[in-house]
């Protein structure tokens, strides 16, 4: 059930320098192999230790939902790289599954800071190197849940649509530096944390896992779940050469989605 790419986009980054959010785990570190394997010098953040140990790559321990981590982050990846040519904001939470009259003000806040705000926070301090480097290009993670309504996942979708008007605003203010922003939206794809939205949404509706998961995948005209490679590759051709006049644009990754549940 699982579709898409299975090796990384070949294409040279000799010399490029690259800082990813949340890059030590899941697609993040997917992003962070795709890059390095063709050339680029790779700095992630993460929230876990343990994964920023074993994920091969430079980095530093950073909570997504603090603006003073997401600075630190980006003067880190600064200083480490020796300057920046390419943001990849890739941090986010699933956020709480349940009606909105059961979310938390907490849940709510959370969910924004780390979804959205983290974006607005590592942008802000790294678009003056960006511009310094002569432009470059920004990524944000959005979501099929920022063009969809998404039932029982509200905070979540509101912070994904944000981020498509984030990312269209920004291009426009920074595309007379040449710096180009893009956002990709994935549906849904395989790994840990579509599991466990699959188990929540199964437990709400009083229906099996392998049910819902046959229901996540039935919105997609290709009928399965896109890779974590499939994210990386879009990410990769977004930064490269291939995508110099692509800017301001959410760009879907996700197996055809026609709707969500």
């Amino acid at each position: 059930m699982i579709g898409g790419a299975r090796t990384p986009l070949t294409v040279d980054l000799g010399g490029w320098r690259v800082a990813i959010s949340a890059g030590a785990n899941g697609i993040g570190k997917v992003m962070a192999d795709s890059f390095a394997a063709c050339g680029a010098a790779v700095f992630v953040s993460d929230v876990d230790p343990t994964a920023l140990v074993s994920c091969g790559h430079p980095g530093m321990r950073a909570d997504a939902g603090l603006p003073a981590d997401c600075e630190a982050f980006i003067d880190a990846a600064v200083a480490h790289l020796g300057g920046l040519d390419v943001l990849v904001n890739n941090a986010g939470i699933a956020g709480p599954t349940a009606p909105v009259e059961a979310v938390t003000p907490e849940e709510l806040d959370a969910t924004l800071r780390i979804d959205l705000a983290s974006m607005f926070h590592c942008a802000r301090r790294a678009i003056p190197v960006l511009r310094a480097a002569g432009g470059g290009a920004i990524i944000n993670l959005s979501s099929a849940a920022g063009r969809f309504g998404f039932p029982l996942r509200a905070p979540y979708s509101a912070a994904k649509w944000g981020v498509i008007g984030f990312t269209k605003s920004l291009s426009i203010e920074l595309g007379s530096d040449a710096i180009r922003v893009n956002a990709i939206l994935p549906g849904p794809v395989d790994g840990s944390r579509i599991r466990a939205v699959i188990k929540a949404k199964a437990l709400a509706a009083g229906i099996s896992e392998n049910e819902m998961t046959e229901r996540t995948v039935a919105v997609t005209s290709l009928r399965c779940f896109v890779s974590q490679q499939d994210i990386a590759n879009m990410a990769l051709y977004l930064a490269s050469p291939f995508g110099a006049t692509i800017s301001g644009q959410a760009i879907a990754v996700d197996a055809d989605m026609q709707s969500t549940m």
